[in-house]
């Protein structure tokens, strides 16, 4: 699967901000503990990649997934396509175009 696939939709660090300030979103970080402790996305949640369940996902929200770069993100939007979740969403940027803005980490 590549950005281009259909069932994949990429966003931006703008599209990112509005729907944190909007409530209207859940970002699912899928870096490793380290990685999120050592710094996140405001409000993110933590679901690493390589103890990844699907089903452990809050129902009823509209998650989007983050990573580092935005390849593990694409990586969790396949796991979860596969476990019939309709997630579609990720930072395509992810935490390293985040930080690099200078937007607020926690």
């Amino acid at each position: 699967m590549n950005a281009s696939a259909p069932n994949v939709v990429d966003l931006d660090r703008e599209d990112i901000k509005k729907g944190l300030e909007q409530g209207s979103i859940l970002v699912v970080d899928v870096r490793e503990p380290h990685e999120f402790a050592a710094g996140h996305i405001p409000g993110a949640v933590s679901h690493p990649l390589s103890a990844f369940d699907p089903a452990s996902l809050p129902e009823g929200k509209r998650i989007v997934f983050s990573c580092a770069a935005g390849v593990r993100s694409v990586r969790a939007l396949e796991f979860a396509q596969g476990a019939g979740r309709d997630i579609r969403e990720h930072y395509k940027g992810g935490f390293k175009d985040w930080a690099a803005a200078g937007e607020p980490v926690e």
